[in-house]
């Protein structure tokens, strides 16, 4: 395993630890402009997300409206009612945002696919990546908030739905995950560089409770304060 991601990985609590569980569930409070640009405002505001560690499966249950859940898994999403009845099903979901762009807005069962792979990759990370088919390597390090942050590239595997295949994670002098980029191909390949806060332990694996997203510039800067393309809080992270 890459010295950097074994270091990463230790510091979120080891490969023994995360083993032992099959699943992550949080309450996700989600907003900021990408939502409101989507056409799909408060969809993610307050909901219970699981996703599994072992296959990419995740399941939203918004606590605004406990008649619904969302469900996502690469090749299939699945609006349903609160006893798994469905009422709107997209297959093949990736092919359904060819010759979008960014400004383009989603249908309800796209914005679950983005959110469904999207928090599968976050809570995930980063001890998928010492799976099968992931390839990590350190490359230069980046000066960020006073801060010397080592960079980790990892390429994910094909059959992996995220937001692109190549994605850099910056790790601290604590080897926590400080930042995160990649390009959203789904939204014309817009640049996101992912910010993450507040880490706390939670059974043994460190989590970052807060999480902001801002466009990523040409020079690798971030545009911040505004705008926050994506906004996440966390509360009440479980692992079973």
């Amino acid at each position: 395993m890459n010295d950097l991601l074994s270091f990463t990985i230790e510091a979120h609590g080891g490969l023994e630890n995360w083993n032992r569980f099959n699943k992550i569930s949080t309450r996700i409070y989600a907003g900021g402009a990408t939502w409101e640009r989507k056409q799909q405002v408060g969809l993610m505001r307050d909901v219970e997300v699981t996703v599994d560690t072992r296959m990419q499966d995740t399941l939203f249950r918004p606590n605004y409206d406990q008649d619904i859940q969302f469900r996502f898994d690469p090749q299939r999403v699945t609006i349903e009612d609160g006893n798994g009845q469905v009422m709107e099903e997209l297959l093949q979901p990736r092919l359904s945002f060819d010759g979008q762009d960014r400004t383009s807005p989603w249908s309800r069962p796209q914005a679950v696919y983005f959110s469904g792979y999207a928090m599968w990759t976050y809570l995930n990370a980063p001890f998928n990546f010492a799976g099968p088919g992931y390839e990590a390597s350190e490359i230069e390090p980046w000066q960020e908030k006073g801060e010397t942050w080592r960079r980790l590239k990892v390429v994910f595997p094909e059959h992996i739905a995220t937001h692109n295949r190549e994605q850099v994670f910056y790790i601290d002098k604590n080897g926590l995950i400080r930042r995160h980029d990649y390009n959203v191909e789904i939204s014309g390949n817009a640049g996101g560089a992912h910010y993450l806060y507040d880490h706390r332990d939670f059974q043994g694996v460190k989590v970052p409770t807060r999480r902001s997203v801002f466009i990523r510039n040409a020079d690798n800067t971030s545009m911040q304060p505004e705008p926050v393309l994506i906004d996440i809080r966390l509360e009440e992270v479980r692992l079973f």
